[in-house]
């Protein structure tokens, strides 16, 4: 070849040019980010609109359908789902992968924008943010000190969560566990009524005589000076002056009506860490941006604060995502470096040369780090698929430098040939066939990379990233290889170094073996092809047993218990509850963090709490540290032991619904801290949507379903997101009594707001900071039905009248929270899941048990979550297999200029599923999106042996060998470099395929399915090629 050519004539300029693309590979690689998943976060934008005291069903009607209707019109939106509770509303919409979050959320602004004049009065502004609040924190912060919860939660908002919330990519930060302070204005309704004064009055009087308003300029001459009205309370303690009327000339004011508490808003929410008390901060990023990035950018934000912090502050972190990324990137660096390593040895084990070993080895760093640079250019980042390319690319960009190698080795033993004509003309005779090796593997990832949707965006900088590291290392091939034979490799000597490497020992045992059993296959053509047939056929039957994933659970070191109180507990109760499960949980094996929340964000009730339980690490140092320990050297050296679990995550897990059990009044889930970020309902494996338009059908029909779920094998904490009915006290309003009376039903709602949930009257000013004054009863009056129907209300014809005097009190049921999706009332059925039960099986086996609910017109079901994944996988992989079957056919025809020859090649591919597949079934994994990139690299691998094999018999053909002669000598001379190759990509893979630390899960099933399927159909494909 003119390359190869080239390169040994010029060994500087060869040197040069891979140097070249090594330098600038090694700075790019500093240069690239670290995640755990390519972005695959779709613009999620959210808004949220508030109006107090409104009814879920009322929020609903007024406000969220409003913004649904607005926001459905805009281009590239995918999904659009509201959750609704009392006094809020959130809808949250997600959009196409192709759409810019900044553009989508100015949309969504405009929107907004054109329907605010239709809101209810007293209805906040919507908010929008570029964040889903189903989504999971990405860190938490835990501060804690020996000063009053008021305190601590004011130097926190100012000192650390204002700060942090500036930082770019931070999408928001959540207070939990926090008391801000609050004015409380609490009047007593007896003396209220004594005056004969409504609380409308007092609420008047507070907002109008607390004012600062400019009243325009005064100009004297050539000056000109601001007039302001001074109208504002100076300190908490002046709002007890304020004059609400005047009888007998007298005036009466506040402090004569009740008392001013400079206190703290009413607890909604607790936070706990270990055991004890304190006030948490929940960091969120927005959609699609750098997880480690936006962590390490908070840390060190936050590191900088907590220097500058009064010494009794303690200031920790918990639920660090990024730890498992960094950890899960470090063990499969460890696994690419040690994989590289053994795929060098097997260039020494069948070479016995170490000058050839060295080189044969320098393609690999020089292959991976060159890719560095292609990743760089493409924004790719340092994660689990970008990683696993290069990690499983380990042991195949091996194989074309081996080829060549070999090759050239053969010509300078047999032929006699000096290095330098060897390098050139064994280069020339195998170059079409390496090039037709490395193309056809490319267009195996080049599909993979362009699948479409969310697993497209997965798998796109894997397939890239693959495909680049192999195109790289057939340059190294076609330039460094030869050169570097030409100038190390020397001419063996007369005393038979021939047999040295390629005669003697154990190959000459392996070579006469496979002699032996090529000629009895050829003898016995259609007993090898029977046997080939029964092998592919078993594909079928090997398939059916393999259960189906999207994708594979890792052994995290976390995880997380969802528990909701019975509807109707106050804080008190569920903080109870709470504390004997901690106490329980904080027992079980291997447990080390508990971090305890209730009341988390705006919508989340009191009886809603989660305990994140973080476990003892996996595995403790780097594997090198862990191969030293085994070897006894760390031992020697006077080291600290390093520890090793040896229970894994779901048995804890397991163990704490053991926990859950003995609390039946509890709804319990014990989740996975999911990659993908998901929190909430939308984080369950199994999610069986209901779509109706009532929520008595919803109710009734989802309990159904969801009894059909419990019956399945495997489904854990099966439960209903459509949120329990809350009891309620309903005021039902006598119109015609109250028309009579002159008493208004919006001064009814009104007054009862105020009286009985507290309504924020005015603001409170003290330096530069603002309080909210709220207006109340004392509670006495605010906490018994009884009571309440006594209270008083303002009349326009009597002063004020009783409220039982036109009003009734019943006790009854209502909706929590209405969720709704793509503008439909929706319950969702939803359910963890035994490892043994794959998300595939799990719905193969609820179809006929939603079959049997037989729902009536008007009422649809559909799946999310990961069986909505799954499908979307297996629709994708299906084009992926068919367009790399087509190409690689297009590539082989082209290469042989035959449109036989590559069906030829082609038929090992089938021998090679089931041997794939039995790997997945012994080794105990499942049909997922990682084993099935397994399956395509398989063929890429295994049809690279074929078309060694048949390229060497044209070439002998072409020489005037008759066909029989020309197979079993092809077979020979290319039965080394086969070995050879096959071994280095299993020598490359296997600490992959065994490993067992972070993330390994995932890579693990990808990585089997070469390992095992390259190994038990090696033999089969060299017989039947």
């Amino acid at each position: 070849m003119f390359l190869a050519d080239l390169c040994v004539k010029r060994p500087v300029f060869a040197t040069m040019l891979i140097m070249a693309l090594v330098v600038v590979g090694w700075f790019s690689y500093d240069r690239l980010g670290l995640d755990l998943l390519p972005k695959i976060d779709r613009p999620t934008i959210t808004i949220t609109t508030r109006l107090a005291g409104a009814s879920p069903e009322e929020m609903e009607t007024q406000i969220t359908k409003l913004v649904e209707e607005s926001v459905n019109t805009i281009s590239g939106l995918e999904e659009l789902r509201s959750s609704t509770t009392e006094g809020n509303s959130r809808v949250v919409a997600v959009f196409a992968l192709e759409r810019d979050s900044d553009s989508a959320a100015q949309d969504v602004r405009d929107k907004i924008s054109t329907i605010l004049a239709k809101f209810p009065t007293d209805t906040d502004p919507p908010i929008v943010e570029k964040f889903d609040p189903d989504s999971a924190p990405v860190l938490g912060i835990v501060v804690s000190a020996r000063r009053d919860q008021r305190e601590i939660t004011e130097f926190v908002d100012k000192r650390i969560k204002q700060p942090l919330e500036t930082i770019n990519g931070v999408g928001s930060i959540t207070f939990v566990g926090d008391r801000k302070r609050e004015i409380q204005v609490i009047l007593d309704p007896r003396k209220l009524a004594a005056y004969g004064l409504s609380i409308e009055q007092a609420k008047q009087a507070l907002a109008r005589q607390n004012l600062e308003i400019p009243g325009g300029r005064v100009t004297y001459g050539d000056s000109e000076k601001v007039l302001r009205t001074m109208a504002r309370i100076r300190t908490a303690e002046d709002f007890g002056t304020v004059i609400v009327a005047a009888k007998g000339g007298a005036p009466i004011r506040v402090s004569d009506l009740g008392t001013v508490v400079d206190g703290t808003e009413e607890p909604r929410t607790i936070s706990r860490f270990n055991g004890q008390n304190a006030v948490s901060l929940l960091v969120r990023k927005q959609s699609g941006t750098n997880t480690v990035k936006v962590v390490d950018l908070v840390k060190e934000r936050l590191g900088r604060i907590a220097a500058s912090l009064p010494p009794d502050y303690t200031v920790q972190t918990v639920r660090d995502q990024a730890r498992f990324i960094r950890r899960s990137f470090e063990e499969v660096q460890t696994h690419m470096i040690l994989g590289g390593f053994l795929a060098a040895l097997v260039v020494l084990f069948f070479i016995r040369n170490v000058r050839s070993a060295v080189i044969a080895a320098i393609s690999i760093p020089t292959s991976i780090i060159a890719t560095f640079s292609i990743m760089r250019a493409l924004d790719f980042t340092l994660n689990n698929m970008t990683m696993l390319a290069l990690s499983l690319s380990t042991g195949i960009v091996i194989d074309d430098a081996l080829v060549v190698l070999e090759n050239i080795y053969r010509y300078i033993e047999e032929e006699g040939r000096t290095p330098m004509e060897a390098a050139v003309e064994a280069t020339r005779e195998i170059g079409l066939a390496v090039t037709a090796t490395t193309l056809s593997l490319v267009v195996i990832f080049l599909p993979v990379a362009f699948m479409q949707g969310r697993i497209g965006r997965l798998f796109f900088s894997f397939g890239i990233t693959a495909a680049s590291a192999v195109l790289v290392s057939l340059l190294v091939a076609f330039t460094l290889t030869p050169m570097l034979c030409s100038r190390f490799l020397k001419v063996p000597d007369t005393n038979g170094a021939h047999r040295k490497s390629k005669e003697s020992g154990y190959f000459r045992t392996i070579e006469r073996a496979y002699d032996w059993l090529l000629h009895l296959s050829l003898r016995h053509r259609a007993a090898v092809l029977l046997l080939a047939l029964l092998i592919g056929s078993s594909t079928f039957w090997i398939y059916g047993y393999l259960g189906e994933e999207s994708f594979v659970d890792d052994d995290q070191s976390e995880f997380e218990i969802f528990i909701q109180a019975p509807e109707g507990s106050s804080l008190e109760r569920t903080d109870r509850i709470l504390r004997q499960v901690e106490q329980q949980v904080a027992t079980l094996r291997g447990v080390q963090v508990l971090f305890t929340t209730i009341g988390v964000g705006e919508q989340t009730a009191v009886t809603d709490a989660s305990i994140y339980v973080g476990l003892q690490p996996l595995r403790e140092g780097t594997e090198l540290q862990r191969i030293l320990q085994h070897l006894g050297i760390r031992k020697l050296l006077g080291q600290p032991p390093l520890q090793e679990r040896d229970f894994a995550q779901t048995d804890v897990m397991r163990d704490a619904r053991r926990v859950m059990a003995g609390y039946p009044e509890l709804a319990s889930s014990v989740q996975n801290l999911f990659a993908s970020g998901q929190t909430g309902s939308r984080r369950h494996p199994f999610q069986l949507i209901l779509r109706g338009p009532d929520l008595e059908g919803l109710d009734r029909y989802s309990q159904l379903l969801a009894a059909q779920a419990r019956t399945v094998p495997g489904m854990l904490d099966v439960d209903t997101t459509l949120a329990r009915r809350k009891p309620e006290i309903r005021v039902h309003i006598d119109r015609d009594k109250a028309a009579d009376l002159g008493v208004g039903v919006d001064s009814i709602a009104s007054s009862l707001r105020t009286m009985v949930g507290g309504e924020e009257v005015t603001r409170y000013k003290e330096a530069d900071d603002q309080y909210v004054v709220r207006l109340r009863l004392q509670d006495d009056f605010r906490k018994d039905a009884r009571v309440i129907s006594e209270l008083y209300v303002p009349s326009a014809k009597r002063g004020l009248v009783p409220m039982n005097n036109v009003v009734r009190l019943t006790e009854e049921k209502g909706p929590n929270q209405i969720d709704r999706l793509d503008r439909e009332r929706q319950v969702g059925i939803i359910a963890n899941l035994d490892p043994k039960l794959a998300i595939g099986d799990a719905v193969k086996a609820m179809g006929p048990k939603v079959a049997a609910v037989k729902l009536p017109p008007g009422y649809s079901t559909r799946y999310l979550g990961r069986a909505q994944f799954l499908a979307e996988a297996r629709a994708n992989f299906l084009i992926a297999l068919g367009l790399s079957l087509i190409f690689i056919y297009m590539v082989l025809a082209a290469q042989f200029e035959s449109f036989v020859h590559p069906f030829t090649i082609m038929m090992s591919l089938p021998l090679a599923m089931p041997f794939g597949l039995l790997s997945l079934l012994v080794g105990g994994y499942t049909k997922n999106i990682f084993s099935a990139i397994g399956i395509l690299m398989l063929f890429g691998v295994v049809k690279k042996n074929a078309i060694l094999q048949v390229d060497y018999t044209n070439v002998l053909r072409e020489r005037g060998l008759p066909r029989h002669e020309a197979v079993i000598k092809a077979d020979h001379a290319r039965l080394r470099p086969i070995l050879m190759t096959t071994i280095s990509i299993i020598a490359g893979m296997l600490p992959i395929a065994l490993g067992k630390g972070d993330g390994s899960a995932s890579r693990a099933a990808m990585a089997t399915v070469v390992v095992g399927g390259q190994t038990l159909c090696l033999l089969l494909t060299l017989l039947v090629t």
